[in-house]
């Protein structure tokens, strides 16, 4: 069973998605920070993907995390202590949130098809958002003949960040862990990752 994390708020760009983590109360089950943790594999899911108009989901990767504390900096004077703010503003104090950055990597059609690349659609504001399992992961790196796939990495290196070599370096040691016998492969892609965060910030 999947772990439910948060909702979209906001996207930066096609791909780029800002995911609001669910905060106390809002479910039975609350997130743990290991379920939207750095380069965790994510599904934000789609009210339609296919000509059947059946669910579907982009698939995706958290890249980075930002607080969000309206707290901050306002060093003045209270009017009213934090006690009795409970009482009388809650929604103020409910403005602080957690929020992770998620890119598309790909998507599963309603079908249960995965393709790796640019999604057409988009996700809508409040669109769930949930971690993948193990099994999920492995189909969606599966190409059609069964071979493993990894052809989101061209996309991941063209974006300008610099948490970029470690998000993959990351990713693609949780891949050797699901998949043991490609491991020499996989170490190959990782070692020629390694090498370009070394060389290209220098030159």
């Amino acid at each position: 069973m999947t772990t439910a994390i948060g909702k979209i708020v906001k996207s930066n760009t096609h791909i780029d998605y800002v995911c609001q983590v669910y905060g106390p109360g809002e479910l039975v089950t609350q997130p743990s920070p290991t379920d939207y943790a750095f380069a965790e594999f994510v599904a934000i899911e789609l009210n339609g993907y296919g000509s059947d108009n059946s669910p579907g989901a982009l698939i995706g990767v958290i890249y980075n995390t930002l607080l969000l504390n309206p707290d901050f900096g306002s060093l003045g004077p209270r009017l009213s202590p934090r006690g009795e703010q409970e009482i009388f503003t809650p929604d103020y104090l409910s403005e602080t949130a957690t929020l992770v950055g998620i890119i598309a990597l790909g998507w599963r059609e309603g079908g249960g098809v995965y393709r790796q690349g640019v999604p057409g659609l988009a996700a809508d504001v409040d669109a769930p958002v949930r971690r993948l399992s193990d099994e999920e992961i492995c189909a969606f790196h599966l190409d059609g003949a069964g071979r493993l796939s990894l052809r989101y990495a061209s996309v991941l290196m063209g974006m300008n960040n610099p948490l970029v070599p470690q998000l993959l370096l990351t990713l693609i040691d949780r891949l050797v862990a699901l998949f043991p016998e490609q491991s020499r492969q996989l170490q190959v892609m990782r070692n020629n990752v390694a090498w370009k965060s070394i060389v290209q910030p220098a030159g």
